[in-house]
């Protein structure tokens, strides 16, 4: 059921009495970090601890918006090594249309992002990006195959990860790391707004509140259907 704004404060509040005030403030504490202006985009990633690996670093970076594109290989993950990070973070799916990686490139470049592909070829350096004037899309590929050539022409820009060695790339949750701490660096050390909205940090509560505790969904049922008699 959708509620409205002054009803979802209403409801973060009735749940917050079911956790203790040392993980509330936990919760506070960490909306304060989480940003929606970088979003990860992982396309047709197959290998389940890489998945979980990039989901987990992306949950240390305080990134909040993970976007997975589902073409020949079902998004997996090993608990193991994500570690629950998944209930943490805001997972946007696309595996129902023909061409999910322009369902979903497209619908974030509506939403004001700068699709920055990820690839060892003719792509400029991630230190040299900017940061400052348009929210970032960081997007990976399958581990043996990189993006595919769809995403690469839908891509606003190509970049790389400099590399020394002999060994043509990184494997993809190190790249995801490398690139995830550049920008965020790059992001807290400028002047951009780049912290959650009100509205955003209330969606993000309330489903960390339901993910938190037991039996949420029939908790919430009953305050809602208190709502609508009173």
């Amino acid at each position: 059921m959708l509620i409205d704004e002054q009803h979802k404060k209403q409801l973060i509040k009735h749940l917050s009495e079911f956790i203790t005030e040392d993980r509330l403030a936990l919760f506070y504490d960490n909306l304060k970090q989480r940003t929606s202006r970088i979003t990860i985009v992982l396309e047709d990633i197959f290998h389940s601890q890489n998945a979980s690996a990039v989901l987990r670093t992306a949950d240390c970076f305080g990134i909040q918006n993970i976007h997975i594109i589902e073409n020949r290989n079902q998004h997996n993950t090993n608990p193991n090594v994500s570690l629950g990070s998944s209930k943490w973070l805001t997972e946007t799916f696309y595996n129902n249309s023909e061409n999910n990686t322009k369902e979903c490139l497209q619908n974030l470049k509506k939403d004001g992002f700068r699709i920055l592909a990820t690839t060892p070829h003719n792509a400029k350096s991630i230190h040299d990006i900017d940061v400052n004037n348009e929210k970032i899309a960081l997007l990976f590929g399958a581990e043996q195959e990189g993006l595919s050539d769809l995403s690469l022409q839908l891509a606003d820009e190509k970049i790389k990860i400099p590399m020394y060695g002999f060994t043509e790339s990184y494997n993809i949750s190190v790249a995801a790391a490398l690139c995830m701490q550049t920008v965020i660096s790059k992001m807290r050390a400028s002047e951009v707004e780049w912290q959650l909205t009100e509205v955003e940090k209330d969606e993000v509560l309330l489903n960390w509140l339901r993910n938190s505790i037991k039996e949420s969904v029939l908790i919430e049922q009953r305050f809602i259907k208190e709502i609508i008699i009173s």
